[in-house]
């Protein structure tokens, strides 16, 4: 997180659009030494909040172009405000795939060596795993993934609950038919992205509408791109209606995803743009959280089960890049549950 002294700095520099070194160190009103600024301002770019142009005493620091996207957020002082109170983007932001994800990167430096190392961590257990002890921990993982992105979507089946429908096929008295069959589907999509780990590369629209069609299986939700208008419960953002530019959102998505190099940008990215396209009735969520893992399945990276988010808290965090486009929050929890996945299975 950002401090009062940061902050201050990046309020000034909004202020004052181009700005130097020496007038950022003059213009604070608070007491610090001018290598203080120097070291603050090189903290802020490695964060992707401020950028630089120019070369020696010519050097002019401006606010980044995704600084609204990575600025970390309170997430609760932000929810303080209710639903009609919150200063938000209303409507799908057009440029935003296109043309401000694709010029920046929603990581930093720090953030990527810290999931480097997490990930040579994880390729260091699994090369000590036989082919067996492997399988049946990324059966545990399954099973996780499948329960937690179900609760999320209000399914109230309990993990032990889960771990005996999709082993022993037995269903849980008092819970419906469809909770079960989400379950199941869950279970079914990771199954065949475990079989076929190639299969998204290269990411394409069709690719994704097969994932979502195995999720929503015989839960009565139309296939493929929709053709009419959706809401989404706890924010006025309204994502687009049009199944033309629908289509061409996803299309874009895909290119952008494609042409990231970096193997947890793209993980993140479908993790959070598939659920503010909305391109389906229902299940985006579902899709996006699938989608993500076969991303990472794909590069022999760990997958995530998500097994210890707040349901509450995920949805906080979505509904916040709906609103305001910031990944901050998302980030967060991708990072922290990537984590817990590499110290807690395999």
């Amino acid at each position: 997180m950002i401090d009062k002294r940061e902050l201050e700095i990046i309020e000034f520099i909004k202020k004052n659009r181009e700005v130097s070194s020496s007038e950022i160190f003059e213009g604070l009103s608070t007491s610090v030494s001018y290598a203080t600024v120097k070291r603050r301002l090189s903290r802020l770019i490695d964060e992707n909040l401020l950028t630089k142009k120019g070369q020696g005493k010519s050097t002019k620091y401006l606010i980044s172009p995704s600084y609204e996207i990575l600025y970390p957020v309170d997430i609760e002082k932000y929810y303080e405000k209710e639903i009609d109170e919150r200063d938000i983007r209303g409507s799908f932001n057009l440029q935003l795939i296109p043309k401000t994800l694709k010029e920046c990167s929603v990581f930093t430096t720090n953030e990527l060596v810290q999931l480097g190392l997490l990930q040579k961590k994880f390729e260091k257990n699994i090369a000590q795993l036989s082919e067996t002890e492997y399988k049946k921990e990324l059966e545990r993982l399954a099973i996780d993934l499948s329960w937690k992105s179900s609760q999320i979507e209000g399914n109230t089946y309990s993990l032990l609950e889960t771990e005996r429908l999709l082993k022993e096929k037995e269903t849980a008295s008092g819970k419906t038919k469809e909770e079960a069959i989400m379950l199941l589907n869950h279970k079914e999509a990771i199954d065949f992205i475990i079989e076929y780990p190639d299969y998204l590369i290269p990411l394409s629209v069709p690719k994704i509408e097969d994932i979502h069609s195995l999720l929503i299986k015989e839960l009565g939700v139309d296939k493929n791109i929709r053709k009419r208008r959706v809401g989404i419960s706890g924010t006025n953002y309204r994502p687009l209606d049009n199944e033309f530019q629908i289509s061409e959102a996803l299309s874009d998505m895909c290119e952008l995803v494609n042409s990231k190099e970096d193997v947890f940008e793209k993980a993140l990215l479908l993790l959070v743009l598939i659920s503010y396209i909305q391109p389906f009735v229902d299940g985006n969520k579902r899709t996006a959280r699938i989608v993500s893992n076969a991303i990472l399945m794909n590069h022999k990276y760990c997958p995530i089960s998500f097994r210890t988010v707040d349901s509450v808290e995920y949805k906080k965090a979505m509904l916040l890049f709906y609103e305001q486009n910031n990944i901050s929050s998302m980030k967060a929890i991708f990072i922290d549950q990537f984590k817990f996945a590499v110290n807690t299975y395999f």
